[in-house]
């Protein structure tokens, strides 16, 4: 119930407040991304399964199926294990809880890094299994190649640069990028790489903000921050972040609006207590009882 009231109050608000794209219900697709740069901002969440995709359809421009889920899903201590098969079947699931948000869905580590063909082959069955929109991967200038071999077969692409969490063990952790002015220049020419590779945005993770700010004004194709500058073309954060669902540690790009965890609490803590009582269930909820 909770969901459909949720769904229906979103729809609402979605109408009073989106722009043209949105008013036929058809899913936005990346042109109509890429036409935001300079106009609106791009508003974008993670999800991974079907209740979260429904409820956040409503308010976004895309929806990512990150490679997160392996950490936020499985409980995993980072995003390397997950596997093509795993991230094809979440992001169906997405896609199929959807009607307007562009799906777009991460390659994980090791999916597209041996070569061209290998980058391909899995992105073409990740977009095959799930009708998702396009995929997302992780690299600097040294996969601008890759970047332009997809485009030009078909598959859109959004470029990671970078703090990279699948570079996590290069990086010596998760660490703000960009620092110095020698890093500044080298994530600048990696956006600029996949940019001219045809990838219709990129997302800027972890960096000093006036080089996202540099980024954003140099390129002309959108980018995406999380952890980078207000003034980036649009923002992605991970659901669970702003919803109070990840631990008592929020990373410090994120922001939480809600605490939803106190919410499920408070209800399982009810429902035991009416297990337990005696109070839950009531005739009402049970079947062949006579009124």
């Amino acid at each position: 119930m909770l969901s459909i009231v949720l769904g229906a109050i979103g729809r609402h608000r979605y109408q009073e407040t989106s722009v043209s794209v949105h008013t036929d219900l058809k899913r936005i697709s990346v042109p109509q991304l890429m036409a935001c740069k300079g106009q609106r901002k791009i508003a974008s969440l993670t999800a991974y399964t079907a209740p979260f995709a429904r409820l956040l359809d409503d308010y976004l421009d895309m929806i990512l199926i990150g490679d997160s889920t392996a950490m936020v899903g499985y409980g995993l201590p980072n995003t390397l294990s997950i596997t093509v098969d795993q991230m094809a079947a979440h992001a169906a699931a997405v896609v199929r809880s959807t009607q307007k948000a562009c799906i777009i869905v991460d390659m994980p580590f090791g999916s597209y890094q041996e070569s061209t063909q290998q980058a391909f082959a899995n992105a073409a069955k990740v977009l095959a299994a799930s009708g998702a929109d396009g995929i997302k991967m992780e690299g600097g200038a040294v996969m601008a190649d890759t970047t332009r071999f997809l485009v030009e077969r078909g598959v859109p692409v959004l470029a990671h640069v970078g703090l990279m969490p699948q570079y996590v063990h290069t990086m010596g952790g998760f660490k703000a990028q960009g620092m110095t002015d020698e890093a500044a220049e080298r994530i600048l020419h990696d956006a600029l790489a996949h940019e001219q590779a045809g990838a219709f945005g990129v997302v800027l993770e972890g960096v000093a903000e006036a080089l996202a700010r540099r980024i954003t004004k140099t390129l002309k194709i959108p980018t995406i921050g999380i952890g980078a500058s207000p003034d980036c073309d649009g923002q992605i954060l991970v659901t669970e972040d702003i919803l109070g669902l990840s631990g008592a540690r929020i990373p410090k790009f994120a922001r939480q609006f809600a605490d939803v965890g106190a919410v499920i609490r408070g209800a399982v803590e009810q429902y035991a207590n009416g297990v337990r009582d005696g109070s839950f269930p009531g005739l009402e909820n049970c079947f062949g009882v006579k009124k």
